[in-house]
């Protein structure tokens, strides 16, 4: 019998992985988020036979990644090379494919391709910009300025430049970027894990290796990759002591994606560590302010973009996503409405900044209780705060707060909720990255049952050839 942590067991969770995003890739050939003129009437088959592979791909990758859980936990947890490697295996075929469970990376060439011709991207949309690029973008998206900070936008500046532009160079370009963010957030992994005592198998096991990270950085291209890889890095300098580069690291990773900024409390908590005297946490927490600040102005006069992101942070989100607040808002909404209620209009707006408030709340309990957890700790569970009480969530945020988590202490319950959370919200956006209507709902199950019955039939069949080796062994002797 196999147990988990053998080779052999480690290499079936490799085929499987691999089978599974091969499957993902193929069926996003169709089904995906492909460009305009090339995307498929989702009612069409070959849109129809796309979606279904793709999710029995995705079945099989969670089922591969919870399986090799098993070995991670396991007496003999596979090592930090390993895990490497099963991730390389893995992503290989999501590098290759079309743009899967998003279109976001066409705005972030858009918004390049605006940057370079000198386009104010926080005040306009890529509408202004005109031309193939922005037909790409989703149209909720079309007119609406951006979120995301001046150095994001100058590497997409950079990406559009060098390919003039062109769709395909482009796509590629971003991708590059985002693979060069999980790089990064791969070394960082290790570096904490094995300073803090974790494991860095299974840190790379729930931060890399994670479907949520192949689906949604790898495949998706999302710019979290290179905040998340920048945050890693920033964590890696302050906790080596070194917290001035770690405060601009920080900075940088706040300058891709504003939640970042919430790692600057775990660098001051770093460099607070290495002073001594009463005012230790005042002074690193005025030091580490005082290089965010400067690093700030030193980016923001190099890309030329202005402070417009500060005020562009509260660009309108979808009113119809999923988000907690949301969902209460438009629940409350429908109930003012339904009593004739002149506060109706309001409702949506009120539970959002519920939500932020309570948001502030849950960080400030989790800093003031720091001392029974490690800065990573707590970070990862502000990061987690921000993800679900914010006005909008998707998939791929709760990498944010899982992230620091893999690498700050061995399996808990924190551990045990975000690796539950990630199969699930694995399997919750369509490749296309548009909702789902019935037929493709429909379609997306049955491929994923399929996937479970083709497990269950390999199960019968390996313990078949188990039982039948033993009794040929029983014969022998």
């Amino acid at each position: 019998m196999l147990t988990p942590g053998d080779e052999s067991h480690i290499r079936k969770c490799r085929l499987l992985g691999l089978t599974g995003t091969a499957a993902v890739a193929v069926g996003g050939a169709s089904a995906g988020a492909l460009p305009v003129g090339k995307a498929l009437a989702p009612s069409s088959e070959a849109a129809a036979l796309g979606l279904f592979g793709a999710y029995f791909g995705l079945v099989l990758l969670v089922a591969a990644w919870a399986w090799l859980g098993r070995a991670v936990r396991g007496p003999r947890p596979p090592g930090a090379r390993s895990m490497v490697v099963t991730l390389m295996v893995w992503a290989a075929p999501l590098v290759v494919a079309p743009p899967l469970f998003s279109r976001d990376v066409y705005s972030y060439l858009a918004q390049g391709a605006m940057v370079d011709a000198q386009i104010d991207v926080y005040t306009h949309g890529p509408d202004q910009l005109g031309g193939p690029l922005a037909a790409q973008v989703a149209p909720i998206w079309r007119d609406t300025p951006t979120p995301y900070g001046p150095l994001f936008l100058s590497f997409a500046s950079l990406i559009a430049r060098a390919t003039q532009a062109q769709l395909s160079a482009g796509l590629l370009g971003m991708r590059l970027v985002a693979l060069l963010g999980v790089g990064l957030m791969v070394l960082s992994l290790v570096l904490l894990a094995r300073r803090g005592g974790t494991d860095p198998g299974a840190a790379l096991w729930l931060g890399a290796l994670n479907p949520l990270l192949l689906l949604h950085l790898v495949a998706g291209a999302h710019n979290d990759a290179v905040m998340l890889g920048l945050l890693g890095m920033a964590l890696v300098a302050a906790k080596g002591r070194f917290p001035v580069l770690g405060a601009v690291l920080m900075t940088f990773a706040a300058l891709v994606k504003a939640p970042a900024a919430l790692g600057l409390l775990a660098v001051a908590a770093f460099w607070a560590g290495g002073l001594t005297g009463r005012y230790r946490w005042v002074r690193a927490a005025g030091a580490t302010g005082g290089v965010a600040l400067a690093t700030t102005a030193v980016v923001t006069a190099v890309t030329g973009t202005g402070y417009g992101w500060i005020g562009a942070l509260n660009t309108p989100v979808s009113q119809h996503n999923w988000a907690l607040t949301s969902l209460l808002g438009r629940l409350t909404t429908s109930v003012l409405h339904g009593a004739g209620s002149d506060l109706a209009p309001f409702a949506l707006d009120a539970w959002r900044l519920a939500g932020l408030a309570a948001t502030a709340v849950a960080v400030l309990v989790v800093w003031l209780r720091r001392p029974r957890h490690s800065p990573l700790y707590a970070l990862g569970l502000s990061l987690i705060a921000v993800a679900v009480l914010g006005p909008a969530i998707r998939p791929w945020y709760v990498l944010w707060g899982l992230f620091p988590l893999a690498a700050a202490a061995p399996a808990g319950p924190a551990w045990r909720v975000v690796a539950v959370a990630s199969g699930v919200l694995a399997l919750a956006q369509l490749p296309s990255g548009i909702a789902a209507d019935g037929l493709q709902l429909a379609l997306a199950t049955c491929g994923g049952l399929f996937a479970v019955v083709a497990l269950w039939w390999a199960r019968e069949m390996s313990g078949d050839e188990v039982t039948l080796s033993a009794r040929e062994s029983g014969r022998v002797a």
